[in-house]
């Protein structure tokens, strides 16, 4: 992310940084080419975006999901037509498919869905945005520990998801509590298998 803000900004572009301002991934790509690097949060900044005659490259906060970015991305692309879009290595696939897999969750009739992570997670955040508007109640816990058997009262089915960067021990954790609470028959939904493969930068060269 940042080897893209400062090669856009060199090659005479403004870099359009979709994203929240105050997340600190956002601070720091920004800050290798101020000058040239507007944040952009919502579809809204998108519309009143001035250019100043210069092409648009668009790059977003690895942490948000496709879904997250598209409508902003498309209202760049409505103001300005022709535009540099982000790359497939510059979206969180794995943020993408656990948004799916929520989603999926609440289809096959969770009721409840338990998002393990922290308080301070976007992508964990928005995970119990994508629950309750699909119908759900969701709850982000930081483990086992937050698990409320009053909450789970009335609850059939309940899932579980986790941010992007939480361990799996919390998670196996959290299951073991569950299933102290009478949830001890686990099925698991797959949405995608990740397959996606990074280059290494030139600068780092892999194991023979």
């Amino acid at each position: 992310m940042h080897a893209e803000a400062r090669r856009y900004a060199d090659s005479g572009h403004l870099v359009a940084l979709v994203g929240h301002a105050d997340h600190v991934e956002v601070i720091g790509t920004r800050g290798e080419r101020p000058e040239a690097t507007v944040v952009v949060e919502s579809p809204a900044d998108a519309a009143k975006l001035d250019a100043g005659g210069k092409p648009i490259a668009v790059i977003t906060q690895t942490t948000l999901s496709l879904d997250d970015v598209a409508e902003t991305v498309d209202a760049l692309g409505e103001r300005f037509g022709d535009l540099k879009r982000p790359a497939a290595d510059d979206i969180c696939y794995a943020t993408q498919n656990r948004q799916d897999a929520v989603k999926e969750l609440a289809k096959q009739g969770a009721t409840m869905i338990l998002v393990i992570g922290s308080e301070t997670s976007s992508n964990a955040r928005r995970l119990v945005e994508v629950a309750e508007r699909n119908g759900a109640t969701a709850l982000l816990i930081d483990g086992e520990s937050g698990i409320d058997p009053e909450l789970l009262a009335g609850h059939e089915t309940v899932g579980v998801t986790a941010g992007a960067s939480t361990p799996e021990e919390l998670v196996a954790l959290v299951l073991r509590g569950l299933a102290s609470f009478g949830y001890d028959e686990l099925g698991e939904v797959e949405v995608a298998r990740e397959n996606v493969s990074f280059r290494l930068p030139r600068e780092v060269t892999s194991p023979a």
